[in-house]
């Protein structure tokens, strides 16, 4: 005997109804001379869909499932339904150019089971997201710390966000990683879930972890935001968004990178106020200050800054830009992207879309007569030559370099196909610098360095003594440490906020000797050891002995067990 299932038998009535549906909606197009459209085949995008309400749109029976610019793409089952005419009469008069389609019940069903996912906040235009300020002081009341940032994205605290829609979720993630200052937020794929941590004072820290359905919504939000290919999944794509708080523009710089268990997701926040430091406070030791002060203000020349991604170029330059900047020098900057707009400075986004990058803008730059420029980074050999060649035409040029070091500049510069017979006379200054975190002044402890410790910090003074012999060195009897489990000043990490290692070498006579002899890094660090500047390492000891940091973080950004030169 055969027998028949329900549910399938069911499921193949509907799918038939369904179908039926579609041919009729694909015929009255025809009729009403409307363009035919299924919306289960297109994406609903939920910026149009918030300029009509959910009762409006309902009772015209209308949605609108796209806005590009004053672009505005709609479907309707009723066309000659009055309502439907006063909605789109309303939407006209706000100048919005309509692009209207016929579609089926299904599809408008499918439109408004999107207002759900209409949070608090709003949109204004693409890329850009709008968080309250009542959000982020009720986020402020709620995390005081890491633990309760940890507790509000419990699993029940994701379901219940997420209730209110994945653009809720997300705008709740963003909102939760500026009020704790962090720097960058990760979102990870792995087998049975995703990961989601903060980078909290250059240190990641679990958050939460998630189902891989949100994560699946969660990054087709991020990428239709930061203005990404949704069907490429293979290749990583970079891009960018931003959050608008009290008409600030947060930037943030959107990285997607195809893993194993799927795409992971790194949203770097730029805010301004993070790297809004001045030059006098940024750490820099007294007789480096005070060199570093005559360089950046000389009227041609080339300051270089290196160092890895995050060990904070980008405040340094700013900070070195605020100090030079008056009303007397023009100054131009070219940036990717612009992280903090400075009064009085005509800075410049690279946009490789419209041909505009670091190499073209600094030809630009150069018709514009500036006095200053900054270049965000040297990447290729023509940019690295301009940027040289400017600097010996009585421009002044800061700009930044990947190097180890700052004895890494001169070799970095020769493989860019610079001249070295010109580098002595354009390059005032190679500058390289670290970012480690303080300890929390409210809870450090001190303790007895063990006996390894104690040598090689005794070691480490000793080299200073060679460099600066009228330098007074602090004692190595005691070092201090972060209290284990913190406080509540401190997130309970035990360190507070962060300050800079630096190290600089000068093109002197004994260092310009060496140029025309492809030098390596340790030969430039023996020929610049007269100079008396402290190295990153040298630097750092004296911030540990000092009560500043403590040797494990230390140790962490820097290679202590070096061979001392």
């Amino acid at each position: 005997m055969l027998k028949f299932s329900d549910e399938t038998e069911v499921k193949k009535l509907a799918e038939l109804h369904g179908h039926e549906a579609e041919a009729l909606a694909d015929m009255l197009s025809a009729k009403y001379q409307i363009p035919y459209i299924d919306l289960s085949k297109f994406p609903i995008n939920t910026d149009a869909l918030r300029l009509i309400s959910e009762t409006d749109a309902r009772k015209s029976s209308l949605a609108a499932f796209k806005l590009s610019g004053r672009n505005l793409f709609l479907v309707t089952i009723s066309p000659e339904k009055q309502e439907t005419k006063n909605a789109l009469a309303e939407l006209r008069e706000k100048n919005y150019n309509l692009n209207l389609y016929l579609g089926s019940q299904a599809s408008l069903d499918r439109a408004w089971s999107r207002y759900k996912e209409i949070s608090r906040s709003t949109r204004t235009e693409a890329g850009v997201i709008d968080i309250s300020n009542e959000a982020i002081a009720e986020f402020t009341k709620k995390i005081n710390d890491l633990a309760s940032l940890n507790q509000l994205f419990s699993a029940e605290g994701v379901t219940a966000l997420a209730a209110g829609g994945i653009s809720n979720l997300l705008e709740v993630l963003l909102a939760g990683g500026i009020v704790t200052k962090a720097s960058d937020i990760h979102i990870e794929p792995q087998a049975e879930r995703v990961r989601v941590r903060f980078r909290l004072d250059g240190v990641l820290h679990d958050v939460t972890f998630l189902e891989h359905k949100l994560y699946n919504q969660i990054l087709s939000r991020v990428k239709l935001l930061s203005g990404l290919k949704l069907n490429i999944k293979k290749s990583a794509q970079d891009g960018r968004l931003s959050i608008r708080l009290n008409e600030t523009d947060i930037e943030i710089r959107t990285s997607i990178l195809p893993g194993a268990y799927g795409e992971s997701i790194v949203l770097r926040l730029l805010n301004p106020e993070a790297i809004a430091v001045t030059f006098e406070t940024l750490g820099i030791e007294p007789q480096l200050f005070e060199i570093v002060k005559k360089e950046i203000t000389k009227p041609n020349g080339a300051v270089f800054l290196t160092g890895p991604t995050g060990s904070g170029k980008t405040t340094t330059l700013y900070a070195f830009l605020r100090y030079v900047s008056n009303s007397e020098n023009k100054i131009i900057t070219i940036e990717d992207p612009i992280e903090y707009h400075l009064q009085g400075i005509n800075q410049t986004q690279v946009n490789p879309d419209k041909n505009y990058t670091f190499l073209t803008g600094l030809r630009s730059a150069l018709r514009q007569d500036p006095d200053i420029i900054m270049v965000g980074e040297i990447r290729d050999k023509e940019t690295a030559k301009i940027a040289i060649n400017a600097s010996l035409t009585g421009h002044l040029v800061f700009s930044t370099l990947h190097t180890n070091n700052a004895a890494g500049t001169v070799p970095r510069l020769i493989d860019l196909d610079v001249n070295p017979k010109i580098i002595d006379s354009a390059l005032n200054l190679a500058m390289a610098q670290r970012l480690v975190r303080n300890l929390c002044p409210v809870c450090k402890e001190k303790r007895t360095p063990t006996s390894e410790e104690k040598k090689l910090l005794d070691a480490v003074l000793e080299s200073i003594k060679v460099k600066r012999p009228t330098l007074v060195l602090p004692s190595t009897d005691q070092v201090l440490q972060p209290k284990v489990g913190g406080c509540d000043e401190c997130n309970h990490t035990g360190y507070r906020g962060r300050q800079g290692l630096f190290e600089a070498i000068m093109i002197d006579n004994a260092v310009a000797a060496l140029l025309v002899e492809n030098p390596s890094e340790r030969e430039i660090k023996i020929a610049a050891r007269p100079q008396g500047i402290l190295d990153m390492r040298q630097d750092g000891v004296l911030k540990v002995l000092k009560g500043e940091t403590d040797l494990g973080e230390l140790s962490r950004v820097v290679d202590i067990h070096e061979e001392i030169l």
